[in-house]
């Protein structure tokens, strides 16, 4: 609250207090600092931006659980990748949280569970004693096995799967802590009139679009590697069963929820000793379009925010150019695919959906948004390089540090 409140007389404040009058202009105008204690490096720059980025995206990212005997150096990879996903698509991490959050708030209305119940159901936490995971809804479902499973699931109490988090409410808290007080350095910034840098603006914009993730995910277990075993007791002459490859089709198309139907054997959960990296069980087509909203909302303020450093000093007209193109892609493609779903699920409704005119439709929606997605992701690698490149020349103000006393009520 205390924040909050700081925040808001951040925003309100005229620069003035009592009858003291304070300028806002930068209290440098020479090319270097010679008070080191009124001044910051560009490492204090690079390390604070590195910080916070990094608690945004490693710290906030809350992995389903992995497949069993899996070393160390496997399980490293594997949340590295999902690191480099969130660092150059972020709101696909929003869209995949949204996702597991309406689908565990479903869960709990409809099952009994609790929320931490219905968010390990989702990220597999919850295996048969044959060994595969108990994640689908027609498991629940399911006449002959879904009552032992409901009964099993109902068992396991809230502090046995807690227990199981590397994680707690203290070290999310630090994490969104550090993003806040990284937005607020930046906001004091804006207000006395000193340059943020590329890198700076970038940061900021990971750490907005990540609190959408720590918010939806603040219920889910944390880094859980060993899932908890449920159900009836393990037929004798029942084997283990091979976790099935998945082509690179079906890791694509899970990336934005789109997961094999359960009716076809692509969804047997016999087939499968874990559940996918993006998994999350099916939900309501009304829910599933407000997920892709959200995604879209949160693409659109990432590059909103890139676009706040319209008119910042770059160090070439190339690089500002780069930079304005490269923001206003990242704002229009994430609603542009939100109408195109949106149009697309509007025909399924419509008397023409199985004609010609509304399979040309769908065919041409899903061929701009898969066209154009490339170039989005260029426009994504080059938001992330233009930061670093411009680290090289950066302007004199950018060097001096925040006047905080000037927050501080003179009587």
């Amino acid at each position: 609250m205390l924040l909050l409140l700081f925040l808001v007389h951040l925003l309100i404040k005229n620069g003035s207090a009592g009858p003291v009058a304070l300028l806002l202009t930068p209290r440098y105008s020479a090319g270097t600092c010679d008070n080191i204690n009124k001044c910051r490096k560009l490492f204090d720059i690079v390390w604070g931006c590195l910080a916070t980025m990094f608690a945004c995206t490693w710290v906030s990212l809350h992995p389903n659980v992995p497949p069993p005997n899996q070393s160390r150096l496997v399980l490293f990879w594997r949340r590295l990748k999902m690191m480099l996903i969130g660092i150059i698509v972020p709101e696909i991490m929003v869209g995949f949280a949204a996702r597991q959050f309406f689908a565990a708030r479903m869960l709990s209305k409809e099952y009994g569970f609790s929320r931490t119940h219905g968010f390990f159901f989702c990220m597999g936490g919850f295996v048969s004693s044959a060994g595969y995971p108990i994640a689908w809804l027609t498991q629940l479902n399911d006449p002959d096995l879904g009552p032992e499973f409901l009964k099993g699931i109902q068992k396991v109490g809230t502090e046995e799967i807690a227990d199981k988090s590397k994680g707690d409410a203290f070290s999310k808290g630090v994490a969104l802590a550090q993003g806040l007080w990284f937005t607020t350095q930046c906001l004091a910034r804006v207000h006395q009139h000193l340059t943020i840098t590329e890198l700076e603006v970038a940061t900021l914009a990971f750490a907005a679009v990540n609190i959408f993730i720590c918010m939806l995910w603040w219920g889910k277990p944390l880094d859980v590697q060993q899932p908890i075993v449920i159900g009836p007791p393990k037929p004798p002459d029942l084997q283990p069963i091979i976790l099935r490859q998945r082509s690179w089709q079906d890791h694509f198309m899970s990336i934005f929820g789109i997961e094999a139907n359960d009716k076809n054997d692509k969804g047997d959960p016999r087939l499968f000793t874990s559940v996918p990296s993006f998994w999350s069980p099916s939900m309501d087509p009304n829910l599933l379009l407000v997920t892709v909203g959200t995604t879209a909302l949160a693409g659109s303020l990432f590059g909103a925010i890139h676009c706040a450093a319209w008119y910042i000093d770059f160090a070439s007209d190339g690089e500002m150019y780069l930079w304005r193109i490269s923001s206003v892609g990242i704002v229009g493609y994430p609603v542009a695919v939100f109408l195109l779903g949106f149009l697309v699920a509007l025909i399924d409704y419509i008397v023409f959906s199985d004609t010609n005119l509304g399979n040309a439709i769908e065919t041409i929606s899903l061929a701009g948004i898969i066209g154009f997605f490339p170039v989005y992701i260029s426009a994504r690698i080059m938001i992330i390089a233009l930061p670093l490149i411009a680290l090289r020349s950066l302007p004199p103000s950018t060097f001096v540090d925040v006047n905080w006393s000037t927050y501080i009520p003179h009587f």
